[in-house]
């Protein structure tokens, strides 16, 4: 009898692994979505405010005349760029298809991001005579930035923590039925219940 229903547990075996691995693949961010759509919001927003002098994001984005004029250095255009794609681009995606995978890659080009970000304001900074200071796209772009790089990191560490638990109880529950043996199945009460000795 027992033999039976553990036959019937292997079929369907295979399909609860398959679902367990499809929902340790998706995220599910809660509130915190919210919260990382706005910030994208923001990000996005960024690009149309100044960065420096006249020169608004998408200028600094794709190398005008604005962005020659004002001395847009190379600090300031990747961090435009690892904004565009990892800060909206990837947070988008992820939040659209609640993957796991794209939520890691938005979290890593985020962080990429936060420190460009930092060397971007202090090129504007210490810029030379006559040039202009860092505008306020360009502090608000950054701030976003580092937001949403806490909010994915957040989301991507408690689903790791999911994914480890269910890992460790697929490695209990197959090291529990390596131990149980022919015997345990014909008779089940018997186990463990010996007589102690004086």
């Amino acid at each position: 009898m027992s033999g039976n229903s553990s036959n019937g547990f292997d079929d369907y075996k295979d399909d609860i692994e398959a679902a367990e691995r499809r929902v340790a693949s998706e995220i599910d961010p809660g509130a915190r979505a919210l919260v990382v759509a706005i910030l994208v919001f923001v990000v996005l927003l960024s690009f149309l405010l100044p960065h420096t002098g006249s020169t608004r994001g998408f200028d600094v984005l794709v190398g005008g005349d604005a962005a020659a004029a004002d001395g847009i250095s190379l600090p300031s255009r990747v961090f435009v760029w690892l904004a565009l794609v990892f800060s909206i681009g990837f947070s988008i995606l992820a939040l659209l298809t609640r993957r796991w995978t794209l939520a890691w890659i938005a979290l890593a080009g985020t962080t990429v991001a936060c420190p460009a970000g930092m060397l971007a304001v202090w090129s504007r900074q210490t810029a030379g005579e006559g040039m202009p200071g860092p505008g306020i796209g360009l502090i608000i772009g950054w701030i976003g930035v580092l937001l949403l790089a806490f909010h994915w990191a957040r989301v991507v560490w408690s689903r790791t923590a999911l994914q480890l638990a269910a890992e460790a109880q697929r490695r209990q529950a197959i090291a529990e039925r390596q131990n149980h043996t022919l015997l345990d199945d014909t008779f089940p009460d018997d186990r463990g219940d010996e007589p102690k000795r004086d």
